[in-house]
């Protein structure tokens, strides 16, 4: 099962290589899912030298106040005995480093590339890899240790920000603790402890481990600690023995060392009967075998998220679109697709497949009849009105029989009313049409969309006018030619105003005026019932029905006139766009192998 660690050792360089460092991102993480065992501890707990002391080397770069100032990603790879060690930065990948001062240095350095000299902190993290026969196989992250005070050159906020750089790695259910606490403290007020209490209440995913065991005060001992009768944890406390201040000073060799840490366990009489659990190296080996058997659980989940990740990558793929090609063809190929894609989008919002194709009808089933209703003819047909024109349509000689002149003029300064609300319906629609345009985004496209867009609202315009023109004649015509059949069939009775023997005055009269304004008012509703079904006929075929055949087809023409550099000007994608579509093909790479790799390892189980 040391494939599994390997494995995700691998996928966790690859994460933080597509700046995947388990933060809040729009793109899909899969480090987060990672099992991953964080080193947490206050400042001067030993957490460095229990490091040490693992890898058995003096790598670690050392002073006061905050050292680690970045998390350091520390991926341990156990070789074959008599191999010499070697280490592995993943920011200079062809390079080994076989002295481990220069390692430390490097540490430093690229520290401070990340986080300049202020003394900051940063929460993209440094990968070590480490190549030695003295280590098993592991994976650890090592946090900057939880400070109570900035020290000089560090913002106020230091403090609190790196209790959020620690939180954010460890509330997360697939990392496992490891709280360093120093034994000559009081186990209550250990930071790590305190920590670890609030993200894993129950002390499922804590390990503790007691440093600073041989700095007790005389007539103390940390037994009621490592057995877990101060603070218990579902996991045995770990004692561990590091080296002095005075040993690394004098360089003491890490092997010795260890020795000497076992021999410290097995000598000392209060803590002979725990020295078989006891020291950094049996630290590493509960750490690797515990690290294994999470990760083995995990695969399934693993195996699942990344199967739903890759299906969510490609449809965002898919849906931004595929890169710029090369040669002018294709590039020309590439515009009249989006073009096409553009133009289906218009018509599917018009023909009901997306929505606001139905607000045309709104206009003629509601605003359109409502227009006419507030004309309001009758007040035109007033009595002093139909006189007026009446008389001024008899002229010097007043009508015989009926005033035909007269009901013509009276219709036709109705109907000419009717133009109002006809070009008020064609400026309606051709708003809505132009509104649906703004909804066929072309966001990654940019000089395309102003392109396309604008050349769609100048067919609309054209279609616009040609709508107004038709559906005004509509009215026109209605006023060039009257229904006769309609005044055939009004009584002609000589009590309505047929018998000549009458006088002019009485042929005035209000009661002869008040039929005339009944019978043009009765006229010029039929006419408008008429206009309520041809006026939408007519500018659905001039506008609608146009814009769904022919909106893009001047564009087309232009279009073939243009050359490479134009295309390309048209195709000048969104930055943004190109780097989101670079990010997720990535990505997506990244899946795909971790979901071959994770699969022909679980086949090993």
């Amino acid at each position: 099962m040391e494939n599994l660690i390997q494995l995700v050792n691998k996928i966790q360089r690859a994460c933080t290589a597509l700046g995947d460092h388990g933060e809040e991102s729009a793109l899909p993480t899969l480090w987060d899912a990672l099992p991953s065992i964080a080193v947490v501890g206050g400042q001067s707990s030993g957490k460095s030298s229990v490091l040490e002391s693992i890898v058995g080397k003096d790598f670690l770069p050392r002073g006061s106040g905050i050292v680690t100032r970045r998390p350091l990603v520390l991926q341990l790879h156990k070789i074959e005995d008599g191999a010499r060690e070697y280490a592995e930065f993943m920011h200079l990948p062809r390079k080994r480093f076989t002295d481990f001062a220069a390692v430390r240095q490097e540490i430093a350095d690229e520290t401070d590339r990340e986080t300049g000299r202020s003394k900051g902190i940063s929460s993209v993290p440094i990968h070590l890899s480490i190549y030695s026969p003295h280590v098993v196989n592991l994976t650890l992250v090592d946090l900057p240790g939880l400070t109570k005070v900035a020290v000089e050159g560090q913002q106020e906020s230091i403090v609190q920000d790196i209790e959020n750089m620690v939180r954010s790695f460890i509330e997360k259910p697939n990392c496992i603790i490891l709280a360093i606490s120093p034994a000559n403290q009081d186990l209550a007020t250990s930071d790590a402890i305190k920590i670890s209490r609030e993200v894993d209440p129950k002390g499922d995913r804590t390990f503790g481990v007691l440093t600073k065991i041989d700095l007790m005060d005389k007539g103390t001992d940390a037994v009621d600690m490592l057995e877990g009768r101060s603070y218990k944890l579902n996991y045995p406390w770990i004692g561990v023995v590091n080296r002095s201040q005075a040993d690394i000073n004098k360089n003491v060799d890490m092997i010795a060392a260890r020795r000497r840490e076992n021999e410290y366990f097995a000598n000392t009489p209060e803590y002979k009967h725990l020295a078989s659990r006891m020291g950094s190296v049996h630290l590493g080996k509960v750490l690797s075998k515990h690290l294994e058997t999470v990760i083995k659980s995990r695969i399934p989940g693993l195996q699942s998220l990344i199967s739903k990740t890759i299906i969510d990558l490609e449809t965002e793929l898919n849906r931004i679109g595929k890169p710029i090609a090369a040669d002018t063809g294709g590039k020309l190929y590439m515009v009249m697709e989006i073009c096409r894609t553009f133009d289906q989008i218009f018509k599917d919002h018009l023909d009901g497949i997306r929505p606001g194709g139905e607000k045309i009808y709104q206009v003629f089933d509601n605003q359109f009849p409502a227009a006419l209703k507030r004309l309001h003819f009758d007040k035109h047909l007033s009595m002093d009105n139909v006189r007026k024109l009446i008389t001024e349509a008899d002229g010097y000689q007043p009508h015989l029989i009926a005033p035909e002149q007269g009901y013509r003029r009276l219709i036709e300064s109705c109907l000419v009313l009717i133009r109002g609300p006809a070009e008020a319906a064609v400026d309606t629609v051709h708003g809505i049409l132009k509104d649906l345009i703004q909804k066929s985004e072309l966001k990654q496209y940019p000089t395309l969309k102003v392109e396309l867009g604008g050349a769609a609202v100048d067919s609309l315009e054209r279609m616009r006018e040609e709508s107004k023109r038709a559906t005004l004649q509509l009215v026109d015509m209605e006023s060039g030619y009257l229904t006769v059949e309609f005044f055939r069939k009004l009584p002609q009775d000589a009590e309505k105003g047929g018998n000549p023997t009458h006088s002019l005055f009485d042929r005035y009269n209000d009661a002869y005026l008040r039929r005339i304004a009944t019978t043009v008012l009765s006229y010029v509703n039929m006419v408008c019932t008429g206009l309520r079904n041809t006026i939408p006929k007519s500018v659905v075929y001039c506008q609608v029905r146009e814009a769904k055949r022919s909106l893009l087809d001047h564009f087309f023409t232009e279009l073939g006139k243009k050359e490479g550099k134009q295309l390309a000007s048209l195709l000048n994608e969104d930055p943004a766009i190109m780097q989101r579509r670079t990010s997720l093909a990535k990505r997506l790479e990244l899946y795909r192998s971790a979901q071959t790799e994770i699969e022909a390892v679980a086949w090993e189980k």
